[in-house]
C-alpha cells in the first residue's frame, strides 16, 4: 500500500493573476471569442446576436492562460467557450490566440433549481498509475445562491482546485473522469460552510446512465 493510495495532480494551475478583462484588452478577447462564435454550427437553431460578455478569472496551465466567456444571445441561447494565449512579459505582448466556443439551450434562466451555473471543456489529459487517464477540465461560472466566496473542485472528496469568488465568477482547472471518479464543485462561505455542491453530469432519468454536460 503507497503512502498516498490516490496519485492525482492537484492545484496544477495557477491561480487567478489578473482582473477580469476590461477596456483594450476585453475588446481584443471579444474579438477571438465572437470569432469562435461565429464558427459554431447550429444546425436548425436560430442562436440569435450575442449580448454583453461576461468573463471569468484567468487560469494558466502548460505556459497557456485560458480565460472562459459567456454571453446570452437575443434569442435566449447560451455562447459558452475561453479564449487561451501564450502569456507576455513585461514588453511583450501575449500570443498563439486561439479561442473555442459551443452553444446550449439549457441555461440558468431555464432551470430554477440549479446552485451553480457551471461550463466546462476539456483541454488536455493527465496520465496516472496503471493507465490511468484524467481529463484535465477548465470549469468556469457562478453561484446562484448568496453569501459564497470560494468555489472547490473535488475528485472523490479530495479538493483538486480552488478559485476564490471574482464578482461572483470563479474558474477552476482540474483533473475529471479518473479511475471512476468525476469532478463536483462545491460553493462555501467565508467561514468555510458549504452551500452549494454540483457535479459535472446530471442524471439521465431515462437510462439511469451519467452524461457529460458542458453547461449545468
Amino acid at each position: 500500500m503507497p503512502v498516498e493510495p490516490r496519485l492525482v495532480p492537484r492545484f496544477v494551475a495557477e491561480p487567478p493573476q489578473e482582473p477580469l478583462p476590461y477596456g483594450r484588452w476585453a475588446t481584443t478577447l471579444e474579438r477571438h471569442f465572437l470569432g469562435a462564435c461565429d464558427a459554431i454550427e447550429p444546425g436548425e437553431d436560430e442562436l440569435g446576436d450575442p449580448g454583453e460578455i461576461a468573463f471569468y478569472p484567468d487560469r494558466t496551465w502548460h505556459g497557456r492562460t485560458f480565460v472562459p466567456a459567456t454571453t446570452i444571445t437575443s434569442n435566449g441561447y447560451e455562447l459558452f467557450g475561453y479564449v487561451s494565449f501564450r502569456p507576455g512579459g513585461e514588453d511583450r505582448e501575449p500570443t498563439e490566440f486561439d479561442a473555442v466556443a459551443d452553444y446550449t439551450a439549457d441555461t440558468a434562466q431555464a432551470n430554477p433549481d440549479w446552485e451553480l451555473d457551471l461550463c466546462d471543456e476539456a483541454i488536455g489529459s493527465w496520465r496516472g498509475e496503471d493507465g490511468n487517464i484524467a481529463t484535465m477540465t477548465l470549469v468556469w461560472g457562478r453561484p446562484l445562491v448568496a453569501g459564497g466566496a470560494v468555489v472547490t473542485g473535488e475528485l472523490a472528496d479530495l479538493t483538486v482546485d480552488q478559485c476564490t469568488l471574482v464578482m461572483e465568477r470563479f474558474t477552476l482547472l482540474a483533473p475529471d473522469s479518473y479511475r471512476g471518479d468525476t469532478l463536483d464543485c462545491k460553493l462555501f462561505d467565508a467561514k468555510g460552510t458549504e452551500l452549494a455542491r454540483e457535479s459535472l453530469y446530471e442524471d439521465d432519468e431515462d437510462s439511469g446512465e451519467e452524461d457529460p454536460g458542458d453547461d449545468r
